[in-house]
């Protein structure tokens, strides 16, 4: 069983919880009404934040569990862990300035490109080899 991706699927769970409370927290410290999502800069930032970790979402998790299935659970859950990072430096860069984002994103994407790289290989391997 693939306890180690099990316990950092949680972390990335809690962590978009953080982004949606921080979300939530801005709307009403800056005023900004439901459903609107523009007209405060940070609260701009902090809704993009949650929203691209939203969309990254669905490259991550089927990645990193299939990974985990065709690779190795502790592999996994250490490439997650960087993807992780990778998010909670995008957070804390690109709340404060949109121009910082960068070494966030780069991280968290490339922890999500080995992810699926290293699925597909894993599975192809499997596939071919009768395992």
């Amino acid at each position: 069983m693939p306890h180690w991706t099990a316990v950092v699927t949680l972390l990335a769970i809690s962590l978009y919880f953080v982004t949606v409370a921080r979300v939530s927290n801005a709307r009403g410290r800056l005023g900004v009404k439901a459903p609107a999502t523009t007209g405060d800069p940070e609260f701009e930032r902090l809704f993009r934040v949650q929203q691209n970790m939203l969309e990254w979402m669905p490259i991550f998790f089927p990645s990193l569990w299939m990974f985990a299935i065709y690779v190795a659970d502790l592999w996994a859950a250490s490439v997650g862990l960087l993807w992780l990072g990778g998010r909670a430096l995008y957070i804390l860069d690109y709340s404060g300035s949109a121009d910082a984002r960068g070494r966030g994103f780069a991280l968290q994407a490339l922890a999500a490109v080995v992810l699926f790289i290293g699925a597909a290989i894993g599975l192809g391997w499997r596939m071919f080899h009768g395992m």
